[in-house]
């Protein structure tokens, strides 16, 4: 099965007991509450739920080996709001509660221009959704261990794919890393449902029939030329018709939002991801070029200062006028090293006042202050950046943290002290 989120169950005030003064009769052992070791999420042979907190994709990208590609939230379709994502955008993930399409639509057969995997193991679709894009991205650095399951399983089909992922022991340990004792407990537990409701089924719903339905991750991509509905739990992915790299946000938004209206006014159970380029990438890469055009301008400026020593007319040249802050060399803070500054392409404007000859020191030194002061916005962004990584490491240490042994301590502590009751009859 895919994602579940257990309903909670709401307590009305006919069932609650006002002479309650102890804990509810103990239910789980002492056992269940400890944390899991390592040794015990590398061992489980289940897949752990996980949330769509791009967080917590950021960091799984980055500890696949994956290069250049960054998870960001899409908190609507509106276009101003997806005018403010960066680009490209590589696929979406959209998490929902999941039905079968109607398999008269389905594909009969996969693209070999598309690489998809079916889900074969149950709570994998988080992972299986990042591997179906990031594995139909051109170009993409997918790191030592990644590209070599893509190149494994290139002439598989899809239903050996996703038993391939299943026995995929560096892909699964890295998705388990977020795993805590009471969600292998869980696992264990929904496992044992589904092989028993298994059992009491006479035949397979129908595809409209989909009863307590799950919540599940989809991903679309171009690809070659089409849109691509890639949902682990069909058999094969679905085309969505032809579209360019320009326009596909625009036919994928008709489906998105037919599949949100069909939740009921207020509720809010979908959630919408994009894989966009890393935008790291662009803010280094024009930040080294941002400090060769400073050097080749200080070099300008140096020369005609030399050539004019002898002169006993002030030509107005100047060599000073930037923020002491400005970076004029490497600097690994803004992973700026001396091979990225001598591979940047220089800014037209600087090859123009470099290539003229002209000896005009206002100008050249103008610009040069103009440079530095981009600088400082673009050392900014990279900052800004830099900051969300840390954020995102943070955020998926806190989601790996057990705490089930602190809440048990807490409410043994709230039960000896003979308020746990006082709190549970609280309306």
């Amino acid at each position: 099965m895919s994602q579940r989120y257990p309903k909670r169950r709401r307590l009305n005030k006919g069932s609650r007991d006002p002479t309650f003064t102890s804990p509810a009769p103990q239910i789980l052992e002492d056992a269940h509450f400890v944390a899991a070791t390592e040794d015990d999420k590398k061992n489980w042979p289940g897949w752990c739920e996980i949330e769509s907190e791009p967080a917590f994709f950021n960091v799984m990208l980055k500890q696949f080996g994956v290069k250049g590609v960054k998870v960001r939230e899409i908190v609507s379709l509106d276009e101003e709001i997806l005018g403010s994502i960066p680009r490209p955008i590589y696929g979406i993930i959209f998490l929902f509660k999941w039905r079968e399409d109607d398999p008269v639509i389905q594909e009969h057969g996969c693209s070999n221009s598309v690489w998809f995997a079916n889900q074969t193991v149950g709570n994998a679709c988080a992972s299986i959704a990042l591997l179906n894009i990031v594995n139909n991205i051109p170009n993409c650095d997918l790191g030592e261990h990644l590209q070599g399951f893509k190149d494994f399983t290139t002439d598989f089909t899809p239903a050996l794919r996703g038993n391939a992922i299943g026995n995929f022991e560096f892909l699964r340990q890295i998705h388990n890393s977020f795993a805590r004792k009471m969600d292998m407990l869980n696992g264990d537990l929904l496992m044992k449902n589904d092989v028993e409701a298994a059992r009491k089924r006479s035949k397979k719903s129908s595809y409209n029939d989909q009863g307590d339905a799950a919540f599940h991750f989809v991903a679309f991509i171009p690809v070659d030329g089409a849109l691509w509905k890639l949902d682990g739990l069909e058999r094969q992915p679905h085309s969505l018709g032809a579209v360019d790299s320009d326009d596909w946000l625009n036919l994928v938004k008709p489906d998105l939002e037919a599949r949100m209206a069909a939740y009921e006014d207020g509720q809010i159970e979908f959630a919408i991801l994009g894989l966009v380029k890393d935008p790291l990438i662009n803010l280094v890469r024009d930040l080294a070029s941002n400090i060769k055009g400073i050097q080749a301008l200080e070099a300008h400026l140096n020369q005609a200062a030399i050539n004019l020593q002898s002169s006993t007319v002030n030509a107005g040249i100047e060599t000073d006028g930037i923020p002491e802050s400005t970076l004029v060399g490497p600097d690994m803070h803004f992973q700026i090293d001396q091979t990225a500054i001598e591979s940047a392409t220089l800014l037209p404007e600087v090859q123009h006042r470099l290539s003229s000859g002209s000896t005009s020191g206002p100008d050249i030194s103008i610009f040069r202050r103009k440079l530095a002061l981009d600088q400082t916005s673009l050392r900014m962004a990279i900052k800004e950046e830099q900051a969300s990584d840390y954020h995102d490491e943070d955020r998926a240490a806190a989601r790996r943290h057990d705490y089930g042994p602190a809440v048990k301590a807490w409410t043994e502590f709230l039960a000896r002290k003979g308020i746990l009751g006082d709190l549970l009859n609280l309306k």
